[in-house]
């Protein structure tokens, strides 16, 4: 079943056949709705003419940011979220040859180590490196061994997350949880 993330069937379709986008969204998915982190891809994308970690990390910094910058933004906080982006492209670019779905498919990991892999990413902290294996457990096919378990509570069935976001309904669902976590924390 194709990604339904964004609400965009183009930005949609680029998360889907894209690993490097799906993973620069998933970067981008802190402090703006997920749809907008989702859709920066597809924005970068057409601004740009392609998107590739090797194009991404090669390009000067400045022309990153303003290419980011341009409205609408690709991101509430571009110029930061500039310097991540490339930071990630080059990761990918000198630890994984380029290949971004080699992080998850190179040398046939199981969950745990897919997670280890991820956190060693720039800006992927413990939290999204668990969502973002979850999203690729529950709607990429990612096969390995333990992801569930790796994936802590985004591996279980329910609306915690994007990688829980299949439709519009879903994504209400996923809102109203993540809403009530921050009620929850703001109580305590």
């Amino acid at each position: 079943m194709p990604l339904s993330i964004t609400g965009d069937a183009a930005a949609d379709a680029l998360l889907d056949e894209s690993p490097f986008a799906l993973l620069t969204g998933m970067l981008l998915d802190q402090q703006i709705p997920m749809e907008t982190a989702f859709s920066g891809p597809a924005k970068l994308r057409d601004r740009l003419g392609a998107l590739d970690p090797q194009s991404i990390a090669a390009m000067d910094p400045d022309e990153l940011a303003a290419v980011m910058k341009q409205p609408p933004a690709v991101h509430r906080f571009p110029g930061s979220m500039a310097g991540r982006v490339q930071a990630l492209a080059s990761a990918i670019v000198s630890e994984w040859g380029g290949d971004t779905a080699a992080i998850w498919t190179q040398g046939d990991p199981d969950g745990a180590e897919v997670l280890r892999r991820l956190k060693a990413l720039p800006g992927f902290g413990e939290q999204k490196a668990k969502i973002f294996l979850a999203l690729l457990g529950k709607q990429k096919g990612l096969a390995a061994p333990g992801w569930e378990k790796a994936a802590g509570d985004y591996g279980t069935p329910g609306y915690r997350s994007v990688a829980d976001i299949v439709d519009a309904d879903s994504l209400t669902k996923v809102r109203e949880h993540k809403r009530a976590m921050k009620a929850a924390a703001k109580a305590k």
